[in-house]
């Protein structure tokens, strides 16, 4: 009898630890907190290619002869790595110190504005998106000799 006197409520889940493997596929993330995600990945790209940043550098500024192997490298290669492989690579380069000055800016504003409303968080997270991923369109479209 008892049985019958308890309204039977739908299971829902109960997240005491969260898998990574099987709940944060499934879970939706709000914008704001992709963003905030996609800061701290374009943080760990930066800090893991900043010897290719080095090398880079280095090659460009030591002489003449090693600029031209620089800019041969952005167009026939270099060793067994194809140009288009470099570019790509300088293209995701560009995109992480982009993402990571646009999303750094954002946190910012939010700090030192004290805006903390979903609504902000949102329109924020979404002019971050907008700005990076179209700066990084333009600069990659000159890497890839478009214009």
């Amino acid at each position: 009898m008892t049985e019958l006197a308890t309204p039977s409520r739908p299971q829902r889940p109960e997240f005491r630890n969260i898998n990574a493997f099987k709940d944060l596929p499934t879970y939706r993330w709000p914008l704001a907190a992709l963003v905030s995600g996609m800061h701290r990945i374009s943080g760990l790209i930066m800090f893991l290619l900043l010897p290719f940043i080095i090398w880079l550098f280095d090659t460009s500024v030591s002489s003449e002869f090693s600029y031209a192997r620089f800019s041969a490298a952005f167009s026939t290669g270099l060793g067994f790595l194809p140009g288009w492989f470099i570019k790509l690579v300088a293209l995701g380069l560009i995109w992480a110190f982009l993402h990571h000055i646009v999303a750094g800016l954002r946190h910012l504003w939010m700090d030192v504005a004290h805006a903390v409303s979903k609504e902000f968080g949102r329109r924020s997270a979404i002019v971050t998106l907008v700005l990076s991923l179209g700066l990084t369109a333009v600069l990659g479209a000159k890497l890839f000799n478009l214009y």
